[in-house]
Order: structure tokens, then C-alpha cells, then sequence
């Protein structure tokens, strides 16, 4: 299944991480949302995101690298590639903080991560503004004990 999807993560404490050609990005501590899609297996996407040895190919990657910071949970819209940048500017005009740049390197986003006060509030007004009547798919995040 291709979608676009949202990861919760939390950052424990403030942090400091190279992430790629951004150079070193500060992260206060908090919860974020990442915007992100898949165009074949999102839940393969998803899973990734969930798995701490891994290539460093993306944004996401560097920090979810951090030991300080853990992917919570996901939520799968099945919506084509570029409702991404529409949720993305949606949450920057909403006033979210994002990390500038952060995901956003082939698009005109400001940001794909944001920094956020309530997921569940999120979640219903994202699906408000995207009209969604049928059931969000939830996926959990399994982390296998090292």
C-alpha cells in the first residue's frame, strides 16, 4: 500500500545531531511529527523509521539515530504523494515550529518535522482538513530487544 503518513516521535532531551547536508540541527526536547510518504510498502516505510541500525539515507534517519530520541507510533493516510506537502504546509500554517528544512530537501516545504503540544487534537484536525470520514490505520511501534 503507497500513503503518506505521520510518525510521532519523542526527543527526551535537548540534542544536538548531524543530519546529513543540514549540518548539526538542534532539537529541544518534546514531541514531534514527521511528515513523510511511501510510494509502494508504506508500513515497510514505517517499519524502517522504527529500527536503530540502519543506512542514514534521509532526515528522519540521522535523528531517529540518536539514542535519545523514539519513534512513538505512525498514522497512515492513504492519500496520494502530494498530499505530503499539503499536510506538511497545512501544520506550518497552523503555527506548529518546524526544523527548518528538516525532510524537506526536494520539495518548497518550510519543514516536514514539527514540534507539537497534542497528537490526538492533531490528528482530528488534520483529518477535518483533509475530509476523511473512513478509519485512520494505526501502526505501533515494535522495537525488538537488543
Amino acid at each position: 500500500m503507497k500513503g503518506v503518513y505521520i510518525l510521532f516521535l519523542k526527543v527526551y532531551n535537548d540534542i544536538r545531531v548531524r543530519v546529513g547536508s543540514l549540518g548539526f540541527v538542534r532539537f529541544p526536547h518534546g514531541v514531534y511529527a514527521y511528515v513523510g510518504s511511501a510510494q509502494n510498502n508504506v508500513d515497510a516505510r514505517i517499519m524502517r523509521h522504527f529500527k536503530k541500525d540502519k543506512a542514514l539515507r534521509w532526515h528522519i534517519d540521522y535523528l531517529l539515530s540518536s539514542d535519545r530520541v523514539k519513534p512513538l507510533y505512525a498514522v497512515v493516510f492513504e492519500l496520494p504523494k502530494e498530499y505530503e506537502c499539503r499536510i506538511a504546509r497545512f501544520l506550518h500554517e497552523s503555527g506548529l515550529r518546524g526544523i527548518k528544512n528538516f525532510g524537506a530537501s526536494d520539495c518548497r516545504c518550510m519543514s516536514h518535522l514539527f514540534n507539537i503540544r497534542n497528537q490526538r487534537i492533531l490528528i482530528q484536525r488534520l483529518r477535518e482538513f483533509l475530509n476523511l470520514r473512513e478509519p485512520i490505520k494505526y501502526v505501533k511501534c515494535i522495537r525488538a530487544e537488543a
